[in-house]
């Protein structure tokens, strides 16, 4: 493989989104990036809501389905392919790309790697799409971090699969300093960083009703109610700079698995140890082997058990920071980075032509 890949990127990239910090992190490689925003604006159009809507008929089992081009990424793609001597086409949760274009791809750019990747379960109905399931054997290489995901990839016809870890941003997911000011205006004893579910709502609503301070950053959360006023819901998503300060002033940072993702791991697995951030996550196979337990981060099992662990490492902070400090230690000796992790796709994608 050349040092210098010519490598053509389409996914999410707003400024904050972790496909944005990969898309970053290859051209932090030396390669040459060329970039493909797959997803439209947030803003609420007529469009939008017929992407939806489109999308919503494919999940209940409509065929060929699923969200709008609206970004015009396929006539993007092959304008670029067209134009440069592309080595790499890298598509992260690409629902709108069409089988043919990447047919036409292949046709243009015999030698061109097509590299498919995704945080998300994409063995998932709610995950696909009808252009995204047609394009699956045109895929050369798809990575998952889900390590089920290998098989179910295979078995949709994807002819190569690889499992993947989670990986941190190391421009984004470092320790930082926090004022007194600032860590009391955003941080609590104990936090967390996710969407709403209902499991780990009754959760945290249950840690809260023991008397401990719990805040919650995230997106719909709107309809949960609780009735313990040690349970703060700040109603909104953090990210960037101000995720890894939300990290960095909370005393124990929680890490939920998304049951709709039948997660093992998730990226906030690795995001909060590489800030130098306390974390306490459920307990899988997965994370012991990501961390050492008691050492590296902490675990837990059960209700009773959460509530436990944040009992005793709040009257504990030496060994809470010390375990910390490991933490983000063992992200940066075991290359847990969005560089290291590329770097070894890119080798054995490129590797599989």
């Amino acid at each position: 493989m050349s040092d210098c890949l010519s490598i053509l990127f389409g996914g999410h990239l707003r400024k904050g989104t972790t496909s944005h910090q990969r898309f970053c992190a290859l051209e932090q490689l030396g390669h040459r990036v060329w970039p493909v925003d797959i997803y439209p604006p947030t803003e609420i159009s007529s469009g939008a809501i017929l992407s939806r809507i489109s999308h919503k008929l494919f999940r209940l089992g409509v065929p060929y389905l699923g969200p709008l081009d609206l970004t015009q990424a396929n006539r993007q793609i092959l304008k670029l392919v067209d134009k440069h001597p592309i080595d790499v086409l890298w598509l992260e949760k690409g629902l709108q790309v069409r089988p043919g274009t990447l047919r036409r791809v292949k046709q243009v750019r015999p030698s061109c790697t097509i590299i498919g990747y995704c945080p998300d379960d994409m063995a998932a109905r709610h995950n696909q799409s009808g252009q995204f399931l047609r394009s699956l054997p045109w895929y050369d290489v798809y990575f998952t971090t889900k390590s089920y995901g290998v098989a179910e990839l295979k078995a949709l016809g994807c002819p190569c699969v690889h499992f993947v870890a989670n990986a941190f941003d190391p421009n984004t997911h470092r320790p930082v300093t926090l004022t007194a000011e600032r860590k009391k205006l955003i941080g609590a004893s104990v936090g967390f960083i996710g969407t709403f579910e209902e499991e780990r709502a009754r959760s945290m609503d249950y840690l809260a009703s023991q008397g401990i301070d719990v805040r919650i950053y995230g997106n719909d959360w709107e309809t949960f109610r609780s009735s313990t006023p040690n349970l703060r819901i700040e109603g909104r998503a953090v990210y960037g700079d101000e995720y890894a300060e939300v990290l960095c002033a909370c005393d124990i940072n929680l890490c939920f698995l998304r049951r709709a993702n039948r997660d093992r791991q998730t990226q906030r697995s690795v995001e909060i140890p590489a800030c130098g951030a306390f974390m306490l996550a459920e307990r899988t196979d997965e994370h012991l082997e990501l961390f050492k337990e008691g050492q590296e981060a902490e675990f837990f099992g059960s209700d009773e058990e959460l509530v436990s662990k944040v009992r005793y490492y709040l009257d504990h902070p030496e060994e809470r920071k010390r375990i910390a400090t490991a933490g983000r230690e063992r992200c940066l000796r075991s290359g847990y980075s969005y560089h290291d992790r590329l770097r070894w796709m890119l080798k054995t994608g490129v590797g599989t032509r």
